[in-house]
């Protein structure tokens, strides 16, 4: 693999053959302040050993997926708004995706799914790694055929009939993800920099009827109407106005 714009976009680029998972990769570098600065990454294309959101397993044949961790160093931005950093990663990722599906519809399922057409193609996980630093990994189907989705509700580069440039994929997001990580430390918050009004416009969740499985088992259904201050979405159900901040989101109609 070759990524030379992904690498003049890093501070550091780390290219692996095969690992277990580049979020641990990291993760295990993340106190070298010195050799290991802010926009460090690890990617590779055959990851054996990932995981999502809630623990869940994520592998995909070699060759099919791009898997990538950024370490985000973000002493100056504010704790309060730091819950915005994966919905700016997610925001990155789309708006990068969109750049090479044109004629597709990008969006993000709140809070950092990728979706084209509405199916999957990107997942986001965020880790807090002691007091100022974020690991972002991301797991992006590339050239993943139809036999080899997880689930029929996914997607990919190969599916959707485009050969994803991945060193351009990876720099655009790279980019992306540093403009609002910067926005977000020199404003001090995502509405003064205009992170909230953005992901709001790339957020397809807005608008809609879901479903919401909140931690514990409970669940909610309503219309997803907006963003809060801290990132939250905000579901109406029934009149209710109810703050969301964790829960898996499923998209029933359009509301």
């Amino acid at each position: 693999m070759s990524f030379p714009h992904s690498g003049a976009a890093a501070a550091r680029l780390e290219i692996v053959a095969s690992t277990g998972s580049t979020n641990a990769d990291l993760r295990a570098q993340a106190d070298d302040e010195a050799g290991w600065p802010h926009l460090s990454v690890i990617l590779t294309e055959n990851q054996v050993a990932g995981r999502g959101r809630l623990d869940r397993v994520w592998t995909t044949p070699a060759g099919s997926a791009l898997a990538l961790s950024v370490l985000l160093r973000v002493p100056a931005i504010p704790m309060a708004e730091r819950g915005w950093i994966p919905l700016a990663a997610g925001l990155a990722m789309a708006d990068a995706i969109a750049a090479q599906l044109p004629d597709r519809e990008v969006g993000v399922k709140w809070p950092n799914d990728v979706l084209v057409e509405e199916r999957k193609i990107c997942g986001i996980l965020t880790e807090a790694i002691g007091p100022d630093a974020v690991i972002v990994g991301s797991g992006v189907n590339t050239a993943m055929t139809v036999e080899q989705l997880p689930v029929s509700t996914a997607t990919s580069f190969a599916v959707e009939g485009a050969q994803a440039d991945l060193d351009l994929l990876v720099a655009g997001y790279l980019a992306r993800l540093d403009g609002w990580i910067e926005a977000l430390a020199e404003h001090g918050s995502a509405v003064a920099s205009g992170l909230r009004d953005a992901v709001s416009a790339r957020c397809v969740t807005l608008g809609r009827t879901v479903r919401v499985m909140l931690p514990g088992g409970a669940e909610l259904v309503g219309e997803a109407i907006g963003l809060g201050e801290d990132g939250c979405v905000i579901v109406d159900a029934e009149g209710v106005e109810h703050r969301i901040a964790a829960g898996d989101i499923v998209h029933l109609r359009l509301a």
